[in-house]
């Protein structure tokens, strides 16, 4: 749904078989009803996690202001920007589906800028979701440190890095012209920058955040017992 794959079929403007039929089928009726219903389980997600949660408020454990206070808002803001990006795509597939005109083709402007502004869309959202996933393995570090919460460190990263991955990587592939798939223009150097700044960001997250959670697992025991103003953890 968000493969930056498709953000190369935007600049499409070749008359290749090959390219016009690998375009078709990710923008066939039964590919974008596929991503129109996992896309609106996604919003339906996001927006469960938005929903209050009263039952935390009753709560009388000491670890309970972070759940509410950090945690919570962390997961909070992940929440809105999948519920972004998730709508990003319900909204594409479904024009696709019921306006052919939108589908990118040869000749076609209005239907690469819209191709793009919605794989933009998509793509940076999404992208802030992995970052946020970041920001909450850190802070549960940090909780476990006892150290404090600079919330706006973690907007400005989860909010700013994305924009400027996305932008760059676009800029690359569609700036001075569209055509990225032109020989002439060097399309490989055109399309990999864009497929890097989609999949680093996501491969670094994979890496770093079992890495945090694991050096984290190895405090929960000590905690627990000075918690519970015990001798040891037994």
């Amino acid at each position: 749904m968000a493969d930056p794959t498709i953000q190369t079929f935007c600049c499409h403007r070749s008359n290749r078989t090959d390219e016009v039929g690998l375009l078709y089928e990710f923008n066939s009726p039964t590919y974008n009803t596929v991503c129109a219903v996992s896309s609106a389980i996604g919003v339906c997600g996001a927006i469960y996690q938005l929903l209050p949660r009263q039952e935390l408020q009753k709560a009388s454990s000491r670890w309970v202001p972070f759940t509410i206070t950090r945690g919570r808002r962390i997961i909070m803001w992940l929440a809105v920007a999948d519920l972004l990006a998730s709508l990003g795509v319900f909204v594409r597939s479904l024009l696709w589906i019921n306006n052919q005109t939108l589908i990118p083709s040869v000749g076609s402007d209005s239907s690469l800028i819209f191709c793009f502004l919605t794989s933009a869309w998509i793509e940076y959202f999404y992208m802030c979701t992995w970052l946020w996933t970041l920001c909450y393995a850190i802070d549960v570090r940090q909780v476990y440190k006892e150290r404090s919460c600079n919330l706006w460190l973690y907007h400005l990263f989860a909010w700013s890095v994305p924009a400027a991955l996305t932008s760059t990587g676009l800029s690359i592939l569609y700036v001075p012209k569209e055509n990225c798939h032109s020989l002439e223009s060097n399309a490989y150097l055109r399309i990999l920058p864009n497929y890097c700044a989609t999949y680093l960001p996501i491969a670094a997250v994979m890496i770093v955040n079992p890495i945090l959670y694991a050096a984290t697992s190895k405090d929960v025991t000590m905690q627990a017992a000075r918690v519970l103003g015990q001798i040891t953890s037994r």
